[in-house]
């Protein structure tokens, strides 16, 4: 499978509880943090959901 890095680029703060559990399902949990993961269906759905908080690179 093809793999994506994703960074965490605005605060998980004040967000729906749903978006907060969504990055930390993705293994993000701190700012800038980076993380490479395989692009799964469900990780592009998560991804997806909380595009407006995290920068996706293909690598």
């Amino acid at each position: 499978m093809k793999k994506i890095k994703i960074t965490q680029v605005k605060s998980g703060i004040d967000r729906p509880e749903r978006q907060k559990l969504t990055l930390k399902a993705l293994g993000l949990n701190k700012m800038h943090f980076t993380k490479e993961v395989e692009a799964t269906p469900q990780i592009l759905g998560m991804i997806k959901k909380v595009n407006h908080l995290i920068k996706v690179e293909e690598s």
